[in-house]
């Protein structure tokens, strides 16, 4: 059973960084992609950054591209995404998400394995 925990949320001012973690088990980053999406209140979820098993490639969201970046250890089970230069509008519930399939366009595939999420709040 795939098993993800995230980690690392918390409460910011703006430019300020944060480092999420993701430790994950039961599961072997051999194929397909793991990746970080987020959800406003009131708002869809949207994918933010994926990384895929096969090449390494990392792909990220337009409002984060240069600001985030996401990376993975294999020897700790966990996948990171590490944020700088954090705005108000990048509140919201972190979910770190993992599924073996490929996907043409990950930032907007519905994973198969999702953790609880973690908490990002940035103040102006």
């Amino acid at each position: 059973q795939v098993q993800l925990v995230e980690s690392g949320g918390g409460s910011v001012q703006a430019g300020g960084s944060l480092r999420l973690s993701c430790a994950y088990s039961g599961y072997t980053f051999s194929h397909g992609f793991m990746g970080w999406f987020r959800q406003a209140p009131g708002k869809e979820r949207e994918g933010v950054a994926v990384i895929q098993a096969a090449s390494g490639s990392e792909i990220y969201a337009a409002p984060v591209k240069g600001r985030f970046t996401i990376s993975q250890d294999n020897a700790q089970n966990t996948l990171y995404l590490q944020m700088n230069s954090l705005k108000p509008e990048d509140t919201a519930m972190y979910y770190c998400a993992a599924d073996d399939r490929y996907f043409l366009r990950p930032l907007q595939a519905n994973f198969r394995d999702w953790g609880q999420g973690t908490q990002v709040t940035v103040s102006s």
